[in-house]
């Protein structure tokens, strides 16, 4: 099986390397390899490559920069996964995408569900959504997986934030009023192999929710990335407070809840990615050795 990754040097797709070599043929591709703005190469690329599945690991990522750079964000994040679509369908290929909690508004108390109605907020949530709905418009077979609050010991997110501003200031301040399931990229990547052998084959159209169990605050993600960071020497054990949204203004727009309900991946694949706390600390001790 001759597997194409889009967005090898990400996040997720870093790990995506390690965990889909064994399950195929894997031709890893980059930012400098894939410019995902020319649509074109896009689809130049996939006919070249002539996969059986295309993993597309890349976005346009940066939420509070996507507000003013909304027109870049939905090439990357809607267009592009577009154009990828296309030509999945075009050569029978399953097209796997990662998508976000933040399509929704935040507006319901309990675990979004993956039928629940998509409301984002900010532009880089109007994008991925409508990367989502022109996906399925393209009618090809295709694999969404919405994941949540993603970090890993690569790349830019918040545990490495925090583990370096502990390293810059005497006292940190985190909202404490949005909620989350923070979710580690090995455990995605570990997910996704696994899904790509069992469907691989199949004629498969549908959203999965792919995150850690339980929940968190931005504070408590935070306390617990110190309190455990410190523990392996990674920074000092800087005292973090806790503040509401208003008190720290952001360009875009947060959900005040986006938690993911995973039900469906356990009763469907069998498939958990366990609690998000054993990750976090999984991934700092990872980060020591």
């Amino acid at each position: 099986m001759r597997i194409l990754l889009i967005g090898r040097n990400g996040q997720i797709g870093w790990e995506l390397q390690s965990t889909l070599a064994p399950i195929g043929d894997v031709v890893a591709l980059d930012r400098s390899q894939l410019d995902l703005t020319d649509l074109a190469a896009v689809a130049s690329a996939i006919r070249q490559v002539a996969p059986q599945v295309i993993v597309n690991a890349a976005a346009y990522t940066d939420v509070d920069a996507a507000e003013s750079q909304e027109a870049l964000a939905r090439t990357i994040n809607a267009l592009a996964p577009a154009t990828i679509a296309e030509s999945a369908r075009r050569l029978g290929a399953l097209l796997i995408h990662y998508s976000s909690d933040y399509v929704f508004d935040g507006s319901i108390t309990r675990s979004y569900r993956e039928d629940d109605t998509v409301s984002p907020l900010s532009a880089y949530g109007r994008t991925k959504a409508e990367g989502e709905q022109l996906i399925a418009q393209c009618g090809g077979r295709h694999l969404i997986l919405r994941t949540s609050w993603v970090y890993g010991s690569r790349g830019k997110n918040f545990l490495l934030t925090m583990l370096r501003l502990a390293r810059e200031c005497d006292r940190l301040a985190v909202v404490a009023d949005q909620l989350g399931s923070p979710t580690w990229s090995r455990m995605i990547a570990l997910a996704t192999a696994t899904l790509t052998k069992r469907v691989a084959g199949d004629d498969i159209r549908e959203t999965v929710h792919v995150a850690s169990q339980g929940q968190a605050s931005w504070h408590s993600f935070a306390s617990a990335i110190i309190r455990e960071g410190a523990s392996r020497g990674l920074c000092p054990a800087t005292s973090v407070e806790p503040i509401t949204t208003a008190e720290f203004p952001a360009p875009a727009p947060r959900p005040p809840q986006s938690v993911l309900s995973t039900e469906w991946l356990h009763s469907r694949y069998g498939l958990q990615l366990g609690p998000w706390m054993p990750s976090l600390n999984r991934c700092l001790s990872d980060m020591v050795r």
